[in-house]
């Protein structure tokens, strides 16, 4: 699924995100060990041309570059072998500016960008991507014409007429890299399906479980893929009974999309699969969390020392507008459910808590003049810098809510508080995609707590400079006041 921030899809469906991680078949090490040697051996050219030597800070820029090119490469998708030419090449210049991205960083953060010649890292960059793309395109053309010539087509039947079973399909029928073709479709239930159920199938419906055994003899299926949902569980074990005089592969595929999952990802231990249906980013992945953080801090840094004039001229707006400190603190649920503190511009007159839920309406009589222009432009959510700094909130994440408001919606919303397997942010994508604010009725804080998960689900590195890039362009949405 496409969660471009151009779109507004149903965030509950999870179709476009790779489920089996870490399948790194011989393709994939001949096309990361190519991407390696061109781009450091491109490096080493450009270095040498211009100095007569390659001095020792440019071969640990190699080293830098030759790991974070195998962490952001992999993240991204670059060697995934089931997208068009188009597509790859977008995934390759795309992982390509945010490696180079990430370097920058580094070199601001060490202060080391001027060891480095100007001329050699702007020639470098646009050289090193067009190898790159050269490589993956000839790679590509020379596995295509081997799969043509050389592997053996298996016919494949699927036994399904669901969401999963369709999806399988067109996946199937779409990837030229594997040697199943699609011969058609078994509908589960004994009666076929009607006309316009079987037009709108992606492949030909063969027929019903009743007629398979002589399906699989007139079309010579060699593979067959199962894909019913969890609850027929013993249709699938009287299935694999029945075919095991056939001669044909049976390959189960469980319709756990039909689950509510959190980072989800397949692996093995001592042969026996694993499926986690619920897993935080943080501990399925150590790499691109640690680019996150760097990521984080540099910007905070950044944006705190710009905005330094705001900051101070808020401040004293603030302090003018009603007894009070300048900052508001409050605690709310961080990573993992932990408590925080987080900080904001007050923009309220001092009140007394209430353990009932009351968020800030519009034309709140609490709201002070100078805390309606900050809540409205979203500068009271600045101080929040300070919290990446110290590493309870990230610049992008689901929005911590107060804990009290946690405490109400939790027992309302379906997987409300999964919503802390991650950093909490000071903008996310519901943020942008509308839902920012006041949540006056439990519809929008589902909506809400949904992208939430959507963020979490298809997380990347792009995905939060995306959200950072659109963010100032959300402010005025209609969900702020």
């Amino acid at each position: 699924m496409d969660f471009s921030l151009h779109h507004s899809p149903a965030p509950s469906m999870q179709r476009g995100r790779r489920l089996l991680r870490n399948h790194q078949t011989l393709m994939f090490w001949i096309q990361l060990f190519a991407d390696l040697f061109v781009v450091t051996g491109s490096l080493a050219v450009l270095t040498f041309i211009k100095l007569q030597s390659i001095p020792a800070h440019y071969r640990f820029l190699a080293i830098i570059t030759m790991l974070a090119l195998f962490a952001i490469y992999s993240a991204r998708g670059v060697y995934r072998r089931s997208c068009s030419q188009w597509r790859l090449m977008g995934r390759v210049t795309t992982a390509w500016c945010l490696l180079l991205l990430v370097l920058l960083l580094l070199g601001f953060m060490t202060k080391t960008t001027d060891m480095f010649s100007r001329q050699v890292l702007i020639l470098w960059a646009p050289l090193a991507l067009g190898l790159q793309l050269v490589n993956h395109l000839c790679l590509n053309k020379a596995i295509k014409h081997y799969n043509d010539r050389a592997k053996q087509q298996l016919p494949v039947l699927i036994i399904g007429d669901g969401d999963i079973a369709q999806h399988l399909a067109k996946s199937l029928l779409q990837n030229r890299w594997l040697p199943d073709r699609v011969t058609g479709m078994i509908v589960a239930n004994e009666v076929k399906a009607d006309a316009a159920s079987v037009a709108a199938m992606p492949a030909p419906v063969l027929g019903t479980l009743i007629e398979l055994r002589s399906i699989i003899k007139e079309r010579g299926i060699r593979r067959i893929y199962v894909a019913l949902p969890l609850g027929a569980s013993q249709q699938i074990e009287n299935l694999h009974i029945d075919l095991l005089d056939m001669n044909v592969d049976v390959i189960w595929v469980p319709d756990i999309f039909a689950l509510n999952l959190l980072n989800h990802s397949v692996r093995e231990v001592a042969g026996v699969p694993l499926i986690s249906l619920n897993e935080s980013p943080l501990t399925s992945s150590r790499v691109p969390i640690v680019l996150k953080g760097i990521m984080d801090r540099v910007i905070a840094v950044i944006a705190l020392v710009a905005l330094s004039p705001l900051l101070v001229g808020i401040a004293i707006a603030v302090k003018r507008s009603s007894p009070g400190p300048v900052f508001f603190k409050q605690q709310r649920h961080g990573f993992d459910g932990k408590i925080i503190e987080i900080y904001k511009f007050r923009s309220m007159k001092l009140h007394a808590d209430s353990d009932v839920v009351q968020q800030a309406t519009k034309g709140d009589p609490r709201v002070t003049k100078i805390g309606k222009f900050i809540r409205k432009s979203s500068i009271d959510e600045l101080p929040q810098l300070f919290n990446v700094l110290n590493g309870t909130m990230s610049l992008v994440g689901p929005r911590p809510h107060a804990v009290s408001h946690n405490d109400y919606y939790s027992d309302k919303i379906n997987a409300y508080l999964a919503r802390h397997r991650i950093k909490p942010g000071i903008t996310g994508l519901a943020q942008v995609k509308g839902y920012r604010g006041e949540t006056e009725t439990l519809d929008k804080m589902q909506k809400r707590v949904e992208f939430d998960l959507a963020y979490i689900n298809n997380w990347t590195l792009l995905l939060d400079i995306q959200i950072l890039i659109k963010t100032p362009l959300s402010l005025f949405s209609k969900n702020i006041f």
